[in-house]
């Protein structure tokens, strides 16, 4: 009989529940939060940038895939580091993980405040935290059922905005044209913001242990998701762009709103901003989701508090982890910056990936795609804005003075 703390978790997803629950952080995440500071750094660029994150992001996505049919297991790669590359390299992965995605968190969770009520953004943001939380900790499968939900809506609002730009007065394809060039570092930047969104797909790799036939299932979840975002994003972008501007993009705290109105149709305003709360909801729930299953793998290893190991016997929940990073969350969300948690999220989640790349160049299999991932994810790391890079450097250095000082190896040999 397996103790509480190696209980496997239930296997009931699959590819739809999969590829929806990488969805319901990459659209909601990209959309809503990362188009006006790319816009900002990259100008008539924009576009451009977009590219670069979308061509990492595919390095990332295909290397995520492989290692996943090879260890499929919750933790992503935080288990992949460890089994490729060794321990301290999966350690620092999963912290990277934790913290750079409770930043995720945090930031979605303003998303809500800031787009519902304004004037009472932290409240509102620990209000949704405490309850998507609560919503986790019940079960995987009920959190797949409402992330389709979510998903459903958004995209149905996401094509009204599109479809209401496209057939508007104002809309001025001159302004897709590469502007002035803002420079190497002003589109890099760009680029490493506009990955922030599409980082969602880690979510899928992080529920290895819960996914049905999962070296078929999430090979499989992580393309579909990733090529559906990616779509939606330049769709959007283009349309946003076409009828704005990406000077008026950039200055703008609710870009799509702004387009909606800047096209003649001021009453589908709110429509948008109930399309955001509920994307960022989404985002949210997917992202305590991931963020709880890696805390749950670090946590079997010893890395992070050993308590924390434990799957609820009627929810099949890790859901000591996931009121943890709940908690964590909250806090974060009545205190921190959006703008800043975006940054330092961004920077984290480049060095997981880094190390994923890293990890599934030893698999021996088309090595180029690592290569490129691993050369993109540093690049685009160092090109954030510099307190972002200063802070996340700090972070993970904490981590691994946690990892050298703590006697977690020896209790894993033991």
């Amino acid at each position: 009989m397996p103790t509480p703390e190696h209980v496997p978790l239930k296997r009931s997803l699959g590819t739809a529940d999969a590829v929806t629950i990488g969805l319901g952080s990459m659209i909601g995440a990209g959309i809503f939060v990362a188009l006006a500071p790319a816009a900002a750094a990259a100008g008539s660029w924009l576009l451009a940038g977009l590219a670069i994150a979308a061509l990492v992001a595919y390095c990332n996505a295909t290397s995520s895939a492989r290692l996943a049919a090879v260890h499929p297991q919750s933790g992503g790669t935080y288990v992949y580091g460890r089994e490729r590359l060794g321990e301290f390299w999966g350690h620092t992965a999963g912290w990277s993980f934790v913290v750079g995605k409770t930043a995720s968190c945090a930031a979605m969770a303003l998303t809500v405040g800031y787009y519902a009520w304004p004037t009472h953004v932290h409240a509102v943001a620990v209000g949704v935290v405490v309850v998507l939380t609560a919503v986790n900790v019940v079960g995987v499968q009920k959190s797949a059922v409402l992330t389709r939900v979510i998903v459903a809506v958004v995209l149905a609002v996401l094509a009204m905005v599109v479809v209401v730009i496209v057939g508007a007065d104002g809309v001025d394809v001159s302004r897709l044209e590469f502007g002035e060039f803002v420079g190497v570092g002003g589109l890099l930047q760009a680029a490493g913001l506009l990955f922030f969104a599409f980082a969602g797909y880690a979510r899928i790799a992080t529920l290895g242990e819960e996914v049905r036939d999962p070296a078929k299932t999430i090979p499989r979840a992580i393309p579909i998701a990733l090529g559906v975002a990616l779509v939606v994003y330049a769709a959007v972008a283009t349309a946003v762009m076409s009828v704005m501007g990406s000077a008026a993009m950039a200055s703008a705290t609710a870009p799509l709103a702004d387009a909606v109105a800047a096209a003649g149709h001021p009453g589908l305003v709110p429509v948008v901003r109930v399309g955001a709360v509920v994307a960022a909801v989404g985002a949210l729930l997917a992202l305590i989701l991931g963020v709880s299953r890696t805390t749950l793998a670090m946590a079997r290893d010893r890395h992070l508090p050993h308590a924390l190991a434990v799957v609820h016997p009627r929810f099949d929940s890790p859901y000591r982890a996931e009121v943890a990073v709940g908690f964590v969350v909250a806090v974060l969300a009545a205190t921190v910056d959006l703008r800043g948690a975006i940054g330092f999220s961004s920077f984290a989640v480049l060095l997981y990936y880094a190390i994923a790349n890293a990890a599934a160049w030893t698999l021996g299999v088309r090595r180029i795609v690592p290569v490129l991932g691993f050369a993109g994810c540093v690049v685009l790391a160092f090109a954030l804005p510099l307190t972002s890079v200063l802070t996340g450097v700090g972070v993970v250095a904490l981590g691994a003075a946690v990892y050298w000082i703590r006697p977690a190896r020896q209790l894993r040999e033991t």
